[in-house]
C-alpha cells in the first residue's frame, strides 16, 4: 500500500484548514488496516483515523500518521418480522447511507438526514437529531483493536453509549479502530416528527400523512436553511454540545430568561440549547477577519477561506468563556482538536 509523505490535509477536513499530515495512507479493507497497524515505519507513531473530517479542527500540521478508511459496503444481513438487519462499511458516508436506506424501505434512520460524516463515526459520537440517536437503531459493529489486529464484536451495552458519547471516546479511546456497523432498522415506520420543527416543515409542504421519505425531506430542508454547506464555506456543523445541568441550575436561569430553550434529559437534569445560549449571548454572526459565527445558526464557527484551526480554537474559548460568566454553564467542544 502506498503511504505518502507530507500530505496536504486540506481536502480532508470540512473546516478546510490547510495543514499536512507528516504520514498518510488509505485502507479499504480489514486486512488493509491490519498491514498498515503492522508496518514498522508506522507502527510507533501518533496516528488518527480519518472518515469524513467532518468533527475536527487542525490547529497545526499533523506529526503522525494519518489512516483515512475507505471500508465500503451496505449489506442486508437478515430481516424478522419486525425489524430489517444492515452491515455497513464505515467508510460509508453517513447521509448517502441513510437516503439508500429510505430507497429500500428501511425506516429508522430518516430522522437523521444530512448529517455530515461516516458511518464509522456515528457510534462514536452516538450522533442524534430531531428525537433518534443512533444507539436507538444500533445492533453491533466490528472494530479491529490496535494492539491485537484481532477484530472485535461490540453490543450495544458494550458501547457505553451516552449523550455525544460512546466508550470509544472514553476508555477505548485510540485503542480500536471500527470497520463496520451492523443496524437494526424497522420494517413498518415508527414516523417521528414531535422534534424541532418537523411538523411545521411538513406543515409547510402539505403532507399531512408522511412517509419515511417526506421526514427525510423536511429534516434535509430545515438543516440546509440553518447550516452552511461545508463545500461553500468551511465548518464541522454544530460546535459544541447542548449542555445539561442541574433542575436548580436551570430554574434559576430561567428565572432570568423566561424564553430560554431546553429538552427532557435524565432525572434531575435538563438539557439546554446551546445555539439558544450563543444566539442570546450575540455570538450569531459575529466576525472576526476570515472566521466566525454563521450568520443563520450561532453553534456553527465558520472558516470564510484562509483561517487557521488556531484562530477558529481562539473564537471557540472566547465563547466558553463568555457563557461561562453569563450563565454559569460550561460548554464542551464536540469537535475533536488537533
Amino acid at each position: 500500500m502506498r503511504i505518502e509523505k507530507e500530505k496536504s490535509l486540506h481536502a480532508y477536513n470540512t473546516f478546510g484548514i490547510d495543514v499536512n499530515a507528516k504520514l498518510f495512507a488509505v485502507f479499504r479493507t480489514v486486512n488493509d488496516l491490519k498491514e498498515l497497524l503492522s508496518d514498522e515505519t508506522l507502527r510507533h507513531e501518533n496516528r488518527l483515523i480519518l472518515g469524513g473530517g467532518s468533527n475536527l479542527l487542525f490547529t497545526s500540521d499533523f506529526d503522525g500518521v494519518v489512516l483515512k478508511n475507505e471500508v465500503y459496503g451496505i449489506e442486508l444481513l437478515r430481516n424478522d418480522p419486525e425489524h430489517y438487519y444492515v452491515k455497513v462499511g464505515a467508510g460509508e458516508n453517513w447521509h448517502q447511507f441513510v437516503l439508500h436506506s429510505i430507497d429500500q424501505g428501511w425506516a429508522g434512520l430518516e430522522n437523521l438526514s444530512l448529517i455530515p460524516g461516516c458511518v464509522g463515526a456515528s457510534p462514536m459520537q452516538n450522533i442524534g437529531a430531531y428525537g433518534v440517536e443512533i444507539k436507538d437503531r444500533f445492533e453491533q459493529l466490528e472494530a479491529v483493536n490496535i494492539n491485537t489486529l484481532e477484530v472485535e464484536t461490540f453490543t450495544k451495552d458494550d458501547c457505553e453509549f451516552g449523550y455525544r458519547e460512546s466508550i470509544f471516546k472514553q476508555s477505548l479511546k485510540d485503542k480500536y479502530i471500527i470497520t463496520s456497523v451492523i443496524f437494526r432498522l424497522f420494517r413498518s415506520p415508527q414516523i417521528n416528527t414531535a422534534y424541532g420543527a418537523i411538523e411545521d416543515k411538513l406543515e409547510e409542504m402539505r403532507i399531512t400523512e408522511p412517509t419515511i421519505k417526506n421526514v427525510s425531506d423536511a429534516v434535509i430542508a430545515i438543516r440546509s436553511s440553518k447550516l452552511p454547506d461545508p463545500s461553500e464555506i468551511g465548518n464541522s456543523g454544530s460546535f459544541f454540545k447542548n449542555p445539561v445541568v442541574t433542575n436548580e441550575h436551570f430554574e434559576s436561569i430561567r428565572a432570568k430568561h423566561p424564553n430560554i430553550v431546553s429538552y427532557p434529559s435524565e432525572p434531575g437534569h435538563t438539557k439546554v440549547a446551546a445555539g439558544w445560549l450563543l444566539d442570546n449571548a450575540g455570538w450569531k454572526g459575529y466576525t472576526e477577519e476570515n472566521y466566525g459565527v454563521h450568520k443563520d445558526q450561532a453553534l456553527v464557527l465558520v472558516n470564510y477561506g484562509g483561517a487557521t484551526g488556531s484562530q477558529i480554537y481562539e473564537l471557540s474559548s472566547k465563547i466558553v468563556k463568555s457563557i461561562q460568566d453569563k450563565y454559569g454553564i460550561q460548554l464542551e467542544r464536540e469537535v475533536n482538536i488537533f
